[in-house]
């Protein structure tokens, strides 16, 4: 269906794909995971046939596949509905009708051309595909929470989650051939997220089709792919591994393991030919001495052949060593860029950190939750869930004291000191850099404020950046550099990894698990909450039900 062969490509001096090759099958759905930059969202555009490579070849069965793809950012045109936009997505089925009348027509000049029936067979499959799928666009608005909108609703005023998820519902509904899809899981909450797993896996429309999916969620990972394609940042180039996320992570870590041991086998044996080497030079030159006041010639030629076979063995030795050192020399095994967070001294608090006292959070007369009794206990890790839109931002942001509270009140326990992380980074002043807003929060130094952010990922001249020109995931790293900078040992974090890659992710966990303060996350990882949280608080009818001991 796929077929990429030494794809390469670069903007002007800085290389991103090196001798890219790998195929897709029908059925097949492949991950392709790496740290952020290191362009997978460039390859994606290239085999979407938006950009093109500057070397190599891009090979599609049959040349008129049709591919969706769902951009980072997709932008819809101006004035457009939501029903329009869904219109257009399904479109393609009054264009195939046209297209099977016209080849119909065609067989009654010519019945017998190959050609024609080889095509007329592909557009009759699939308007299969597309009749099967037609009418479902409710359905799938639903799944994705956009349900309750009209469709006449201009696209202009959807937030950009909800963007992001209408976009995926046109890409799902126009049944391709080959999906091809670009963080899909952002702004998903859990049970949209089930749902796109039971359809990639389950839907009939998808049987046949192959997917290459970009994903940060490693449970969306394990539960929907069948091998993973990892792209290097620092060669360019494209590894092949069998299984989900987790089959992967056991591979690398394997291979991890064997890199450094023949590592250290290699420095190991190194070090004994050196010795060796040594110890022969030494006896050479013993024996060059030792013997050659004694005036008897014959030993002084006998010692003398011994000295010379000697060094010649030493420099047999030195030779191999040199064969090691160049040729057939074995790297240290690299320790990838990943964020590096240290927490330090967190300031002390009470036993009891937070209580929920009859609260109802909401805006004006819109009540979203009510009825909260809950208390949080020091050194509590607490994963908020729960369907968009149904309050989880509302209520850090009443906890926080960003906005009063509807009815009843938030009490903190004594030296709590809250620290809130937006989703958004909003907080942040777009028109400072990042070493001008980490020194607003705490007297650091020049270079400890450099050397502390560069525990976040900011090196050189990127701490200089103007925040509004950084990424989300650049935000989210700064936000959270704040936060420790200033000591909070009550930290609501309002979706903290949205945006950072895998490795971020893991390193972030880390993080938090040495953290000695409490944590209130609203977060729809599965990975992170399985080895994060302590208690779940589920969002369900406008309340908060039992929290869920993890």
């Amino acid at each position: 269906m796929l077929t990429v062969h030494n794809l390469s490509k670069s903007y002007g001096i800085e290389t991103v794909l090196q001798g890219i090759s790998f195929s897709l099958s029908r059925g097949e759905r492949i991950g392709l995971v790496g740290p952020n930059g290191c362009g997978k969202t460039t390859l994606l555009r290239i085999l979407a046939r938006i950009d093109q490579p500057d070397s190599g070849s891009v090979q599609y069965d049959p040349p008129a596949l049709q591919v969706g793809y769902l951009p980072q950012g997709f932008e819809f045109p101006p004035q457009e509905t939501i029903g329009d936009f869904l219109d257009r997505a399904e479109g393609e089925l009054a264009v195939l009708s046209s297209r099977i009348e016209q080849l119909a027509a065609d067989f009654t000049l010519s019945p017998q051309h190959p050609d024609t029936q080889k095509e007329y067979d592909a557009v009759l499959a699939r308007l299969q595909v597309l009749s099967e799928a037609s009418g479902k666009g409710p359905s799938v608005l639903t799944a994705l929470g956009l349900g309750h909108m009209p469709l006449s609703t201009p696209t202009a005023i959807l937030s950009g989650g909800q963007h992001t998820r209408l976009a995926l519902a046109g890409v799902l509904l126009s049944s391709p051939q080959l999906l091809l899809l670009d963080e899909p899981t952002n702004h998903l909450d859990l049970d949209m997220l089930e749902w796109l797993e039971d359809w990639l896996i389950n839907s009939p429309a998808n049987a046949a089709a192959a997917a290459l999916i970009v994903s940060h969620d490693r449970a969306f990972l394990d539960n929907t792919v069948m091998g993973i394609l990892e792209l290097d940042p620092l060669t360019h180039t494209l590894r092949s591994y069998a299984g989900n996320y987790g089959d992967y992570l056991e591979q690398k870590l394997a291979e991890r393991q064997r890199h450094w041991q023949e590592y250290s086998d290699q420095r190991e044996e190194i070090a004994r030919l050196r010795r060796a080497a040594a110890r022969m030079r030494g006896e050479a030159q013993f024996k060059r001495g030792g013997k050659a006041d004694t005036g008897d010639k014959f030993a002084k030629g006998f010692f003398s052949n011994r000295s010379k076979e000697t060094v010649r063995k030493a420099k047999n030795i030195e030779r191999r060593i040199e064969r090691l050192l160049t040729d057939e020399r074995v790297e240290k095994p690299r320790q990838n860029w990943q964020m590096k967070l240290e927490f330090g001294d967190t300031p002390g608090s009470g036993k009891d950190v937070l209580a929920l006292e009859n609260l109802t959070v909401g805006y004006e007369s819109n009540a979203l939750l009510s009825g909260l009794n809950l208390q949080v206990r020091h050194g509590a890790r607490l994963a908020l869930v729960g369907p968009n839109g149904a309050g989880k931002t509302t209520l850090l942001r009443t906890i926080a004291g960003i906005l009063p509270p509807l009815a009843g009140r938030v009490r903190l326990g004594a030296n709590v000191r809250i620290g809130y992380m937006q989703q958004e980074q909003g907080d942040l002043d777009p028109r400072l850099d990042a070493f001008t807003t980490i020194r607003s929060f705490a007297p650091l130094s020049e270079t400890d404020a450099r050397a502390f952010l560069h525990q976040f990922l900011f090196g050189g001249d990127d701490v200089f950046v103007p925040v509004g020109s950084l990424s989300f995931g650049e935000r989210a790293r700064l936000s959270l550099a704040c936060l420790v900078a200033q000591g909070r040992n009550l930290l609501l974090l309002d979706e903290p990894i949205n945006h950072l890659d895998i490795p971020s992710r893991a390193r972030f966990e880390q993080a938090l698990a040495g953290f000695e303060g409490t944590i209130l996350a609203v977060v729809h990882d599965r990975y992170f909450i399985e080895g994060f949280a302590t208690e779940v608080w589920e969002i369900r009818d406008r309340g908060i039900i039992q929290p869920i001991q993890v």
